[in-house]
């Protein structure tokens, strides 16, 4: 059975993240559909993964199935210029934040990293 997951990364450890993408990236192989939103420490981790060329993250860049990073978080944690050259879309539907909901309301199964 085909489902949808949104895969909402919060922690600013690469590795964690990391695991965010292969999980992502393993859902992908298997036919479901996957979108993955950055938010909170999370958001600090494109510049890193940007400029070490990391094939994980690009792969799923360039596909879209990064949908979108945090804009007042980018902001708060001074990466928004970073973040925006990355030409990932900046979110803010949750008072300035990247938000559940729109997912949610599509039938999205929540994963949080």
């Amino acid at each position: 059975m085909i489902k949808k997951y949104l895969i909402y990364t919060m922690e600013g450890e690469k590795m964690c993240f990391l695991h965010a993408l292969m999980n992502a990236k393993q859902l992908k192989a298997k036919g479901h559909e996957v979108k993955l939103v950055m938010e909170g420490a999370s958001c600090k981790l494109i510049p890193v993964l940007e400029e070490e060329k990391n094939p994980l993250y690009l792969g799923l860049k360039e596909d879209k199935t990064i949908v979108g990073v945090c804009l007042a978080c980018s902001k708060v944690l001074g990466v928004y210029e970073a973040n925006l050259a990355s030409g990932i879309p900046m979110l803010s539907d949750m008072m300035g934040h990247a938000g559940i909901a729109p997912y949610a309301e599509e039938g999205y199964e929540t994963l949080i990293f």
